[in-house]
């Protein structure tokens, strides 16, 4: 028979419980909206997953909501009604968006107040520089990367070459030889993102002005002036390596990076993240080295594309530390060792990338450090900088168009460029409008 001084004891014991809130409190939760889908969606995943099991407090949800472009829409409609996400991942030419949106915390100030101590100097400078406003980071760099030139080595070693030029000239030759030789069906293919990779990152590293003045890559009060440049004559050779079947485009059930894989192609320009798929996907012994650049130029730095992490504000104190508590856990180096060597993505610390070199990772995998090599080449330029323009997918989807225009024979380089240029500007003054006094 129960004691009667066993009640009260039982009670004292589960009141202790109670009050210490511990033994039964759920972590704290935070939503994280991602665009990343793949192999690299796999690895957001476990990346949240490793997070959550390293802490009883804290629990990152990683949401998938499509491309980089439905993530701001969806964070839009959801900041309107009063429900954002905790944290958002936004491509990079999102960044004057958001800086100027009203809508976020600055990583840097919400990593101060909640006390974390984050060696922000530390951080490989051309990303760090690219996200930050006023010598303060507003986002958190994530998958950040830089465009590559992948080869299949078998189809260059058959035309009598051992790996691509490094100038523009002499790797168009070496491409008509491949597809002469019958080595490959055709040169290259062209990514989605060509954009980035054969025109702005074309114009980066040939030290070309895109836009007008150094600060209007930084904020507002700039015009583009990108076709008064070499980056004219190089759309000019692109539609000559499609219209002579050199370049070929994605369709007929292939993705630009199968033309390669499958070796139809003998070389791809892509991002240095695309390590994971080619590595999964490619039977072919290929390899990767450095983007070309025009001959007599001593090519400078290449730019980032990827995303960052924006905190979302108005959530509470709680859910910040949360926020905080991951960011922290993100820029650890092994955290960043790790993602770097499970997708490609640059490392963001030096530290992660010093101890990579350390363990001789790249002995073993020589092409995961071109990009770092290629982002950190030489003192950056006002033209190599990177990109900070308002509505930069507005005026990168007229560029677009008026490439298409270009390769359908519909319009020259010039005209196309002189189009774009002009539509791109008209998408600058509308977002300087709007705008203007806030940066």
């Amino acid at each position: 028979m129960r004691s009667d001084k066993t009640i009260p004891r039982m009670a004292a014991g589960a009141l202790a419980l109670i009050l210490s809130g511990a033994a039964y409190a759920e972590p704290v939760e935070v939503q994280w909206w991602h665009a990343m889908n793949g192999v690299n969606g796999e690895r957001v995943e476990e990346l949240a997953r490793k997070f959550n099991e390293s802490n009883d407090q804290y629990k990152v949800v990683a949401v998938n909501k499509g491309n980089y472009d439905e993530v701001i829409n969806s964070t839009i409609a959801a900041y309107r009604a009063k429900r954002p996400p905790h944290i958002v991942q936004i491509y990079e030419r999102g960044f004057m968006t958001m800086l100027l949106s009203d809508a976020i915390v600055p990583v840097q100030e919400l990593m101060d107040k909640t006390g974390h101590k984050i060696e922000w100097a530390d951080f490989i400078k051309p990303v760090a520089g690219f996200y930050s406003y006023k010598g303060k980071l507003a986002a958190m760099p994530f998958n950040s990367s830089s465009p590559i030139l992948f080869y299949n080595k078998d189809q260059f070693q058959k035309a009598g070459f051992d790996k691509p030029a490094e100038t523009w000239g002499e790797f168009e030759k070496q491409l008509y030889a491949i597809k002469k030789s019958g080595a490959a069906e055709c040169g290259t293919a062209l990514a989605t993102d060509y954009h980035w990779s054969l025109i702005e990152n074309y114009s980066a590293i040939n030290d070309q002005p895109y836009a007008t003045k150094a600060n209007g890559y930084n904020g507002l009060d700039t015009e583009f002036v990108y076709n008064k440049t070499l980056v004219v004559p190089q759309v000019a050779r692109l539609k000559k390596w499609l219209d002579d079947g050199v370049l070929q485009i994605a369709g007929q059930g292939f993705s630009p990076e199968q033309l390669f894989t499958s070796g139809k192609c003998a070389t791809y320009f892509a991002s240095t993240a695309a390590h994971s798929g080619i590595e999964r996907n490619s039977k072919i012994a290929w390899s990767a080295t450095f983007m070309p650049w025009e001959e007599g130029k001593q090519p400078k730095n290449s730019t980032i594309g990827g995303a960052a992490l924006w905190v979302i504000k108005g959530h509470k104190p709680e859910e910040e530390k949360a926020i905080a508590a991951f960011f922290d856990y993100l820029a650890k180096p092994e955290t960043q060792l790790w993602w770097h060597k499970a997708t490609g993505y640059v490392p963001l610390t030096n530290k992660a990338y010093e101890m990579a070199k350390s363990e001789g990772y790249y002995k073993e995998s020589p092409t995961r450090e071109i990009a770092i090599q290629q982002l950190n080449r030489g003192t950056p330029s006002d033209n190599s900088l990177g990109f900070h323009f308002g509505n930069f997918t507005q005026s990168m989807f007229a560029q677009r168009e008026e490439v298409e225009a270009l390769f359908a024979g519909k319009k020259d380089a010039q005209q196309a460029m002189d189009d774009a240029v002009k539509r791109g500007n008209e998408v600058l003054r509308q977002y300087e409008r709007l705008n203007k006094g806030k940066y």
